[in-house]
């Protein structure tokens, strides 16, 4: 099951979930990432969308979890 999540997650959404995990804020993870803020907030939203989450911290439980970082 890990495994068909881990592929479906692109590997944008999966370094976005793990700066997040970290407790960096978006516009870091912006910078860090050399993305656009509304960019890094599409990619949670995206990775949210595809593991059914309701919420980001709960796509991130859910990595963190599963072990993608």
């Amino acid at each position: 099951m890990n495994e068909v999540r881990r592929t479906v997650l692109s590997d944008d959404e999966i370094r976005v979930l793990r700066l997040m995990a970290e407790g960096e804020t978006v516009p870091v993870v912006a910078r860090r990432l050399d993305m656009s803020e509304r960019t890094v907030r599409r990619k949670a939203r995206s990775a949210c969308d595809k593991l059914a989450c309701d919420s980001t911290i709960e796509a991130i439980v859910w990595a963190v979890r599963n072990r993608l970082f």
